[in-house]
C-alpha cells in the first residue's frame, strides 16, 4: 500500500477523474484502474489486483465494486465509501445532464451517432479488461491455457459461466492451476 500523506484526496482525484472516462460502465475502465492502482499508486499488488477483480464480480451489485475494494486496501472504510462516490457521483452527475440535453434533440441525429460511436469503443475497453485481468491472474502457463479454452467455451457454447468458474475453482483447488 502506497503511504501517501493522505490517501483519500489521491482516491478522489484518481477514481472521480477515472470516472468521467469509464466508457462502458466500470468495467470499461479496468486496465486503467489496473495502471492506476498497481503500477503508479503502487495501493496493492498484481495478485490483490485479481482477487479484488473476482470477488468484485462474484458479489451481487454494480460491477464498480472494484473501485470499493481498492479504496479499502488503501484507507479502510473512509476509503471504500469516498472511491466508490468518486468513481459514481461525477458520472452519473454527467449522465443527468447529457441525457436531458439529448431530451431536446429529438430532431438532431447527433444522440444516435453519437451512440453508434460508443458501442465499438466500449467493446474495445471490454476486451482490454479482459485482457489486463487475465495477465494479472494467469502466473503459469496451464492458468493461460485454462482461460483461453474458458475463453473459447463461453464464446462458441450457451453453458452457463457458473459451471466454467466451478470447474476452474475445483482445478485450482486440486493445484493444477
Amino acid at each position: 500500500m502506497n503511504e501517501a500523506p493522505n490517501p483519500i484526496w489521491s482516491l478522489i482525484a484518481t477514481f472521480g477523474l477515472m470516472s468521467l472516462f469509464a466508457v462502458g460502465g466500470a468495467n470499461a475502465a479496468i486496465p486503467e484502474i489496473h495502471r492506476i492502482a498497481v503500477d503508479v499508486q503502487h495501493w496493492i499488488s498484481d495478485r490483490q489486483f485479481a482477487d479484488v477483480y473476482a470477488i468484485s464480480q462474484l458479489s451481487p451489485g454494480p460491477n464498480v465494486l472494484i473501485v470499493t475494494l481498492i479504496g479499502y486496501a488503501v484507507a479502510g472504510l473512509g476509503g471504500a465509501i469516498v472511491a466508490t462516490l468518486a468513481m459514481c457521483v461525477p458520472t452519473a452527475t454527467l449522465a443527468y445532464y447529457v441525457s436531458r440535453l439529448l431530451r431536446r434533440q429529438t430532431a438532431s441525429r447527433w444522440p444516435s451517432i453519437i451512440q453508434a460511436a460508443l458501442v465499438p469503443l466500449s467493446i474495445g475497453l471490454m476486451a482490454a479488461s479482459a485482457l489486463i485481468v487475465a495477465q494479472a491472474a494467469d502466473q503459469n502457463w496451464a492458468a493461460v491455457i485454462l482461460t483461453l479454452a474458458v475463453a473459447a467455451l463461453a464464446f462458441a457454447t450457451r453453458l452457463n459461466p457458473l459451471w466454467l468458474l466451478l470447474a476452474g475453482g475445483i482445478l485450482g483447488l486440486a493445484g493444477l492451476v
